[in-house]
């Protein structure tokens, strides 16, 4: 359809496993995102992209562990292992992934002072990064979303997208959640009371 857009949220090698943050099984879904690929005509990706010395990273935090939530200015802050450094071999895309036929690529998380799950806001929810804008021009209305991972990126990815006034859905089995405390059902539910059609 011309007027939808497959988003890819951020298949790369840190997210899967042997990567910095793995998400279990993150490199299963990879035949099945090739798939959506090849039967969508428009298609954008997204690459988390952090500066060495991003403040969602632990390390960053004197006495901060991974996976532990600090209060910061836009509110609760996970912090994260050191991954996705700009540049290095575990911010690329999965080498399996068929993304050559992307018509972009959203880099996010690449502000210091801010993490950026969404693939349409940084983490104060009020900062775009162009997507929205970019959809809305080229005359697209609907968005199909996959990736990793499902409680995070992909989660809020397409919360924000139906509050931007597209039609979103996430297609499950074509992603996969680091499920954090619960983080899973929570986003599911979410994701569901907003109006998201999760296939």
């Amino acid at each position: 359809m011309a007027d939808k857009a497959l988003i890819v949220v951020d298949l790369q090698n840190d997210f899967c496993p042997g990567g910095a943050l793995a998400v279990e099984g993150g490199d299963e879904i990879v035949p099945l995102v090739n798939h959506l690929i090849s039967s969508h005509d428009h298609v954008v990706l997204t690459q988390d992209w952090h500066p060495a010395d991003h403040s969602s990273f632990a390390s960053q935090h004197e006495g901060g562990a991974p996976f532990e939530t600090i209060d910061v200015a836009y509110g609760p802050q996970t912090l994260w292992p050191d991954h996705c450094v700009q540049g290095t071999d575990g911010a690329a895309f999965h080498a399996e992934m068929d993304w050559t036929r992307a018509e972009l690529v959203i880099r996010k998380g690449f502000r210091r002072e801010i993490d950026s799950y969404s693939a349409f806001f940084e983490n104060d929810h009020s900062t775009p990064t162009g997507l929205t804008g970019y959809l809305k021009d080229r005359g697209i209305g609907e968005v199909v979303l996959c990736g990793l991972a499902t409680d995070f990126c992909v989660g809020f990815s397409a919360l924000d997208a139906v509050a931007s006034g597209f039609r979103t859905s996430v297609v499950m089995p074509a992603c996969r959640a680091i499920d954090l405390d619960g983080s899973l059902d929570v986003m599911t539910a979410r994701m569901r009371d907003a109006g998201v059609h999760l296939l």
